[in-house]
């Protein structure tokens, strides 16, 4: 039985869930980010908040919480032309992608996550990547996740669980989800803390967070929280 976790912690919406998904499940958990030139590096403030009130508002929850771990991987967005990493508008390309996609971004995150629990002792690499709402990027899906997990098992000769509790689930789920791993405290803890949107918009507060309320992830945080708030509201 799996008792240690390593989580692929950004500070956003779906990492923050999976985040306490671990803290459920696991009896230890540490976090780890990587500053890879993003435009919404914002994003590695914001999970310092999301770290500090976990620990203040989830005393079950705080003693678990181990080591964080914040790596510079500024070479990805050196030799990335994506959206995220240079200040061009969000568009689609004739490879059918969006520019959003940053090549090998989450192999090169599950090679560095797999060596950094290699030698913490971690057995489980938690990550938020979804087929449902993965706008198309191919390290997002269930069979990439499955190669990585052998391909690091098989490098680095240790039985690694690379564990993807929102795969099969979609926006909406995943505020069902954080809802009920810890109620209304933690949809709250969301909203207000966590970063999604792609432009690093602090400024603007709408109901489901932060966010410019145009890019891809804001449109899409919206749409699943407009679907989350309707289907638990009481009838009359």
């Amino acid at each position: 039985m799996h008792t240690t976790a390593l989580v692929l912690f950004s500070g956003g919406q779906d990492s923050t869930t999976c985040l306490a998904h671990a803290l459920q499940r696991y009896e230890r958990v540490e976090t780890m980010a990587f500053d890879y030139g993003q435009r919404h590096r914002v994003e590695l403030q914001a999970r310092l908040k999301v770290l500090e009130e976990i620990r203040a508002r989830f005393p079950a929850w705080a003693p678990k919480l181990d080591q964080d771990h914040v790596l510079d991987l500024a070479v990805l967005g050196e030799v990335s032309e994506t959206s995220l990493t240079r200040d061009t508008a969000f568009k689609m390309e004739a490879s059918g992608l969006p520019n959003t996609f940053v090549p090998g971004r989450n192999l090169l995150f599950l090679t560095l996550a797999a060596a950094v629990a290699y030698r913490r002792g971690l057995e489980v690499i938690v990550t938020g990547v979804c087929e449902t709402d993965f706008s198309g990027y191919p390290d997002c899906r269930d069979d990439t996740m499955k190669a990585m997990q052998l391909a690091l098992s098989l490098g680095m000769d240790k039985r690694f669980l690379i564990e993807t509790p929102l795969m099969w689930i979609d926006k909406a789920d995943t505020w069902r989800m954080a809802h009920s791993l810890g109620g209304q405290a933690l949809v709250d803890l969301i909203i207000e803390h966590t970063h999604t949107c792609y432009l690093g918009d602090r400024e603007h507060r709408h109901a489901w967070g932060y966010g410019c309320g145009t890019c891809p992830a804001c449109a899409l945080r919206e749409r699943g929280f407009a679907l989350f708030s309707e289907s638990i509201k009481t009838p009359s």
